[in-house]
């Protein structure tokens, strides 16, 4: 196997990365994933929060965010309302919470401890920065499979409980985070109903 690169976000990944996304999150409506431009307007004001997995020089996975305010009190939001219009309009060093917009490796290189070693550089950013912690809405790949047999927090509720298993969702408990329930219409993907799920890790270093 190849040794991997891992990378702050930079302006020439952001079409490579682009065609990733559209890859691995096919059945999602491309209006809510990144585009190149957004990439890189994200790279221009976020780079220290943004990573990218390089296979000889190749982006091959990604895990991205923006800093926001975030209201748990009134938690029901789409990504596009989180994110702006370009993907990275509502960031500002200053705010409190890390958003994770988007986590993504190409299948072929999953099972290689990609993605948790992308989580642990995002917590790692969220300590270095002294934010409260991460948050973000969390695709349900798994749901797809029981949409007409359960709801979407019924979905949720099983798998926290460790009755069935997501792909995504138990992957993201194990890493820390705690699953809050289903965000519906938070993005366009009919194989899931449009639903996702608010997941948040709370930064165990954080300093008010």
């Amino acid at each position: 196997m190849s040794e991997l690169e891992y990378v702050n976000l930079s302006v020439e990944h952001a079409e490579a990365l682009e065609e990733l996304e559209l890859s691995v999150f096919s059945t999602i409506d491309p209006a809510d994933l990144y585009d190149a431009s957004e990439l890189e307007r994200l790279a221009q004001v976020f780079p220290e929060g943004n990573f990218v997995v390089l296979d000889d020089g190749r982006p091959i996975g990604m895990g991205l965010g923006i800093l926001v305010e975030f209201d748990f009190d009134h938690a029901e939001h789409s990504l596009a309302d989180v994110a702006g219009e370009d993907g990275v309009s509502n960031h500002d060093i200053s705010h409190r919470w890390y958003y994770g917009t988007d986590i993504s490796v190409y299948p072929e290189y999953r099972g290689r401890g990609i993605g948790r070693r992308l989580y642990e550089l995002r917590k790692d950013c969220v300590r270095r920065l002294n934010k409260r912690g991460i948050v973000a809405g969390g695709v349900l790949p798994g749901y797809a499979d029981h949409i007409n047999d359960m709801s979407a927090d019924e979905y949720i509720d099983k798998v926290v409980a460790g009755e069935m298993h997501d792909p995504t969702l138990s992957f993201q408990l194990n890493n820390g985070f705690v699953a809050l329930g289903a965000l519906p219409g938070y993005l366009e993907d009919p194989t899931v109903g449009n639903n996702s799920v608010l997941i948040v890790w709370h930064n165990p270093d954080y300093q008010p």
